[in-house]
């Protein structure tokens, strides 16, 4: 069985989760349940970055220690992906022992491997304390970050271990040219490619006066202690997740899928495969980098005061329709709004509408017509024009194309679309009046309830929920997440006993 190993980028503990963090979290779920589909045996990792000053400065305004401070910022995050069923194999957090000594660890390979790679040097420019980066002038706008506007930049002076990434200019160019796709989709390989072309500059991986950090393990010639640079803290957790350096690391490394956020896409794709190559080892095989998620056109962000509850909108009309309005409406591979009218609007006529009552329609006619057994079936038109549908899901959903879960997520519509018409054109309960179309009534039912099988596989991975109950309501055997993309096409519900529940998508009192 192939591996498929798959990180998010850890949240940073400073806050609560937001609609930023939960679309992608939900993507990169939603691309793990369907490599589970496909039959790859998956390892999933999110975690938490809970190191730095701006954690050490949140907790001091709170009156609490770091740790306390981040142990409870930890678990509204995992009560959060837990409510809206984020499938994770492994949730690491940066102040666990064992990450903190495999970051020492690489540090100390890097430094045996390549030991003119880490260099000592004053340095003084203006530090974002949100980003917890020295920025450039050219991401400095008004005297602010252009991430953090309404944070005021520190201007730093210090001697730290600095970290020779102009270095490995060469070796990222031809990385990028020999995998084009290391790094995706195509507009933010451009962007790296971009900034690479203007020249990389050294990198300060060590804060002279930080406590909460992990201790830098060389030693800094004035003798003062030094703290972990948090991205040299942070990015390693892809690694130390399988057990770096202890043995049976290398039976996960090295991860498949790095999906994290486009503004963190030059770490990514810079930064860290430049460490993995200082260190002399594998590198990811790619990354991906989707959008914002943006609320009226702004980026949702807590400092900017753009926010928006995300128990409000999950409890809107429930997990899985939250869920999929936010794969279907916001592209996996570029920003996109948010907004409850659209919301309403995807609910209605998506869900509601189409989806839940092509099933609502199809099974209580099993039900009156059929007894509720589903009928034999020859393939039909409806089994054939749903083969090419399906796939050109695959093609959006395996990574062949990039993770493009809003085109899948489309296709998968267009079958059901495709369904209700069908109920339409067939019009069984006018073949249920007459003794001659018994014959025709079972196909039009038979199709109809395949037709839904397939469907409750092929949405498991967006919303799993409601998947297994429309599973459960046609009497699927075992359940919706063991079966498998490769039985797919044979898939026949014939015999099948189906129950009729509650509706799928009810809509809510007016």
């Amino acid at each position: 069985m192939s591996r498929f190993y798959l990180t998010t980028a850890i949240d940073y503990a400073n806050g609560e989760p937001h609609l930023g963090h939960a679309f992608e979290k939900i993507g990169a779920d939603a691309i793990a349940r369907y490599h589970r589909l496909a039959g790859f045996d998956v390892h999933f990792c999110i975690g938490m970055d809970e190191h730095g000053q701006k954690v050490a400065q949140t907790a001091a305004a709170r009156g609490v220690e770091p740790q306390e401070f981040v142990d409870s910022i930890a678990a509204l995050f995992r009560a959060m992906w837990d409510r809206v069923g984020v499938s994770y194999d492994q949730f690491i957090r940066t102040t666990d022992p064992a990450h903190k000594s495999g970051v020492r660890a690489l540090i100390k390979r890097i430094a045996d491997t390549s030991p003119d790679d880490f260099y000592e040097k004053a340095y003084e420019g203006w530090y974002c304390v949100g980003c917890e980066l020295f920025k450039r002038d050219d991401e400095i706008v008004d005297g602010h970050c252009v991430l953090h506007p309404t944070r005021t930049l520190e201007w730093t002076r210090e001697r730290n271990f600095f970290f020779r990434l102009t270095k490995y200019q060469g070796f990222l160019e031809r990385l990028i040219a020999e995998r084009p796709d290391f790094i995706r989709p195509e507009s933010r390989r451009n962007e790296i490619l971009g900034l690479i072309a203007q020249g990389l500059e050294d990198i300060s991986i060590s804060r002279a006066r930080l406590a909460w950090a992990i201790p830098f393990p060389l030693a800094i010639s004035d003798g003062s202690a030094q703290g972990t640079w948090v991205w040299f803290d942070a990015l390693p957790n892809y690694l130390t997740a399988t057990g770096y350096p202890a043995a049976g690391w290398k039976e996960r490394w090295p991860a498949q899928l790095h999906v994290v956020g486009k503004d963190i896409t030059r770490l990514h794709a810079v930064v860290w495969p430049a460490m993995l190559q200082a260190a002399e080892l594998p590198l990811p095989e790619r990354v991906w980098a989707h959008g914002f998620v943006q609320l009226g056109g702004e980026r949702f962000s807590k400092s900017a005061g753009v926010k928006l509850d995300l128990g409000e909108a999950i409890d809107r009309y429930g997990v899985d329709a939250f869920r999929y309005f936010l794969l279907r409406e916001v592209p996996f591979d570029a920003d996109g709004n948010f907004s409850f009218e659209r919301f309403d609007d995807r609910f209605n006529a998506d869900l509601a509408n189409a989806f839940g009552n092509l099933a609502s329609r199809v099974i209580s006619m099993i039900e009156r017509y059929r007894g509720g057994v589903v009928p034999q079936a020859p393939q039909t038109v409806l089994d054939a024009e749903d083969a090419e549908a399906i796939a050109r899901y695959h093609a959006a959903m395996d990574g062949s194309q990039g993770y493009l879960i809003h085109e899948g997520l489309r296709h998968v519509w267009t079958c059901v679309q495709r369904g209700n018409e069908y109920v339409d054109r067939r019009a069984p309960w006018k073949q249920a009046k007459d003794p001659a179309e018994a014959a025709a009534l079972d196909e039009t039912l038979g199709a109809l309830a395949r037709q839904l099988a397939r469907l409750a596989v092929l949405v498991f991975p967006v919303m799993p929920g409601k998947a297994a109950e429309l599973w459960g309501q046609l009497g699927g055997p075992e359940a919706v997440d063991r079966q498998r993309f490769t039985a797919l096409a044979a898939l026949d519900p014939a015999g099948w006993r189906v129950q009729k529940g509650a509706p799928m998508f009810p809509k809510p009192a007016p």
